[in-house]
C-alpha cells in the first residue's frame, strides 16, 4: 500500500485506517489552507482502492475505524462509493465506523436516496467544512459556498441519519471581521446542531494566497486575546443543544471540550482565565 502526497485527516481518526479515494481536493481554492497544493486534484481507480482496502485486510483486527481520504472523498460517483463501501463490509466485518471528509457541495449534489444508499452500505460520520457562518468572509476566502448551501446539507445529513462533525476557524476573518465571524457562525451553529463541532485557530501560511494579503496588510491576523474573545463571542451566541464541542486541534491557543449549551458556562469561565493569566498554548508547539 502507497500513501500520494500529504495525508491529512481528523484528530479523532488518528487510530484509523486511512485509505485514499482521492488524492487532494477537488476545489483547492480557499486563500487560508494549505493542504493538498502540492498535489492535483485526482480520483484514484477504483480497483486501486479496492487493491488497499485487500491488503490491509490482512492486519484486520487492528482496525476498528477507516476513513476515506483525501479532501473531499465524496465527490466519488454513489456507485464507486458503493463498490467501495461493500469491499469494506466483506473484508472488514467487525468495522465499527467508516467516515470521510465532505463539502457541503458533495453533500448537495446527491439526492437523498443516494444518501441514504451510503448510510445503509455503511458510512456512518461526514467531517463537514463550514470555516466560517458569514457569506461575506466565505467570499473572501473563497470558499464557493453559502450558508444556505451548508443548512441544505445539513438538512439531509439529518434526514439520512449521518454523524455530522463541522469545522469553524477562529480569526477567519481577521481582526476586521471577528466579531461578524463570531456570531455569524454560532448563527449557522445553532440552525444546523451539528453532532460534533471542532474550532480550530486561524494559521498563515506560506505557501496560500492569503499569505500575500497578510504582508501586504490587506488581512491582519488577531492576536491569542483576539482569537479567544472571538471564542467568547461565539460562545455567548450560539445556542446547539448536545452538539459536542471540541477546540483540540494543534492550531488552538487553549484546548476546550463541553458539551452545549450545557457547559457554556464553563467554557466561558476556561476562556476567561487563560486570558487572565495570558496562559496560551506557545506558538512553538502549535502546529505540530
Amino acid at each position: 500500500m502507497q500513501y500520494y502526497g500529504n495525508v491529512f485527516r481528523p484528530p479523532s481518526e488518528a487510530r484509523s485506517l486511512i485509505i485514499q479515494a482521492t488524492i487532494g481536493c477537488a476545489h483547492n481554492k480557499c486563500t487560508f489552507c494549505y493542504m493538498y497544493k502540492d498535489e492535483n486534484f485526482v480520483i484514484r481507480p477504483l480497483e486501486d482502492i479496492k487493491k488497499d482496502l485487500i491488503e490491509m485486510s490482512a492486519y484486520g483486527s487492528y482496525w476498528r475505524r477507516i476513513f476515506l481520504a483525501d479532501g473531499d472523498a465524496l465527490v466519488l460517483k454513489t456507485k464507486d462509493l458503493l463498490e467501495i463501501l461493500k469491499t469494506i463490509k466483506e473484508y472488514y466485518p467487525n468495522i465499527e465506523r467508516v467516515a470521510s471528509y465532505a463539502t457541503a457541495g458533495d453533500i448537495n449534489r446527491k439526492s437523498i436516496e443516494e444518501l441514504k444508499l451510503l448510510k445503509e452500505n455503511g458510512l456512518d460520520m461526514l467531517y463537514i467544512g463550514f470555516e466560517s457562518g458569514d457569506d461575506e468572509i466565505l467570499r473572501d476566502v473563497q470558499k464557493n459556498l453559502t450558508t444556505k448551501d451548508y443548512i441544505e446539507a445539513m438538512k439531509k445529513c439529518k434526514e439520512v441519519g449521518f454523524i455530522t462533525s463541522i469545522t469553524i476557524i477562529a480569526g477567519l476573518g481577521g481582526v476586521e471581521k471577528m466579531k461578524q465571524n463570531a456570531i455569524g457562525t454560532a448563527n449557522i451553529i445553532s440552525k444546523t446542531s451539528p453532532d460534533f463541532v471542532g474550532y480550530l485557530t486561524m494559521r498563515i501560511y506560506r505557501n496560500t494566497p492569503l499569505y500575500n494579503d497578510y504582508m501586504s496588510g490587506k488581512f491582519t491576523m488577531p492576536n491569542p486575546e483576539e482569537i479567544l474573545q472571538e471564542m467568547k463571542i461565539f460562545l455567548e451566541h450560539v445556542d446547539s443543544e448536545g452538539t459536542v464541542f471540541r477546540s483540540n486541534h494543534a492550531s488552538n491557543y487553549i484546548l476546550l471540550a463541553g458539551t452545549l449549551n450545557e457547559d457554556r458556562e464553563d467554557l466561558i469561565r476556561a476562556i476567561d482565565q487563560t486570558t487572565k493569566k495570558k496562559s496560551y498554548v506557545p506558538d512553538a508547539l502549535r502546529g505540530f
